[in-house]
Protein backbone atom coordinates (compact mmCIF):
# COMPACT_ATOMS: atom_id res chain seq x y z
CA UNK A 1 0.00 0.00 0.00
CA UNK A 2 1.75 3.22 -0.87
CA UNK A 3 0.30 5.11 2.37
CA UNK A 4 1.78 3.83 5.51
CA UNK A 5 0.14 4.93 8.73
CA UNK A 6 2.91 5.56 11.77
CA UNK A 7 0.82 6.06 14.29
CA UNK A 8 2.56 3.25 16.39
CA UNK A 9 5.61 5.67 16.24
CA UNK A 10 3.43 8.55 17.76
CA UNK A 11 1.68 6.66 20.53
CA UNK A 12 5.52 5.90 21.79
CA UNK A 13 6.26 9.45 21.69
CA UNK A 14 2.83 10.83 22.95
CA UNK A 15 0.54 8.26 24.66
CA UNK A 16 -0.39 5.22 25.56
CA UNK A 17 -2.89 3.29 23.04
CA UNK A 18 -5.41 2.93 25.89
CA UNK A 19 -5.63 6.30 26.38
CA UNK A 20 -5.37 7.71 22.50
CA UNK A 21 -8.53 5.18 22.81
CA UNK A 22 -10.20 6.88 25.53
CA UNK A 23 -9.50 10.25 24.48
CA UNK A 24 -10.91 10.07 20.70
CA UNK A 25 -13.80 7.53 20.95
CA UNK A 26 -12.18 5.11 18.57
CA UNK A 27 -12.11 1.58 18.96
CA UNK A 28 -9.31 -0.19 20.36
CA UNK A 29 -10.27 -2.42 17.38
CA UNK A 30 -10.15 0.43 14.65
CA UNK A 31 -6.92 1.57 15.97
CA UNK A 32 -5.23 -0.90 16.13
CA UNK A 33 -6.38 -1.79 12.25
CA UNK A 34 -4.93 1.28 11.85
CA UNK A 35 -1.75 1.10 13.65
CA UNK A 36 -1.06 -2.49 11.83
CA UNK A 37 -1.67 -0.48 8.09
CA UNK A 38 -4.94 -3.06 7.80
CA UNK A 39 -7.10 -0.50 6.90
CA UNK A 40 -8.08 0.60 3.52
CA UNK A 41 -9.19 4.00 4.84
CA UNK A 42 -10.02 6.17 7.39
CA UNK A 43 -12.54 9.39 7.86
CA UNK A 44 -10.93 12.72 8.07
CA UNK A 45 -13.14 12.85 11.03
CA UNK A 46 -11.42 10.04 12.59
CA UNK A 47 -7.81 11.60 11.73
CA UNK A 48 -8.71 15.38 12.85
CA UNK A 49 -9.81 13.77 16.25
CA UNK A 50 -6.14 11.64 15.94
CA UNK A 51 -4.38 14.78 15.30
CA UNK A 52 -5.93 16.77 18.31
CA UNK A 53 -5.61 14.40 20.71
CA UNK A 54 -1.86 13.88 19.90
CA UNK A 55 -1.47 17.55 19.18
CA UNK A 56 0.06 16.55 15.52
CA UNK A 57 -0.23 16.99 12.16
CA UNK A 58 -1.98 14.26 9.62
CA UNK A 59 1.62 14.40 8.00
CA UNK A 60 3.07 13.24 11.00
CA UNK A 61 0.80 9.88 11.04
CA UNK A 62 0.25 9.46 7.23
CA UNK A 63 3.20 8.66 4.93
CA UNK A 64 3.25 8.28 1.37
CA UNK A 65 5.82 5.31 0.03
CA UNK A 66 5.94 5.29 -3.97
CA UNK A 67 5.72 1.80 -5.49
CA UNK A 68 8.30 0.41 -6.71
CA UNK A 69 6.48 -0.42 -10.26
CA UNK A 70 5.90 3.44 -10.71
CA UNK A 71 9.83 4.45 -10.07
Amino acid sequence: MPIAIKLESILLQKKSFSVLAEKTGITRSNLSALKSNKTKLIRFSSLDTICKALNCQPGDILEYIPDKENT
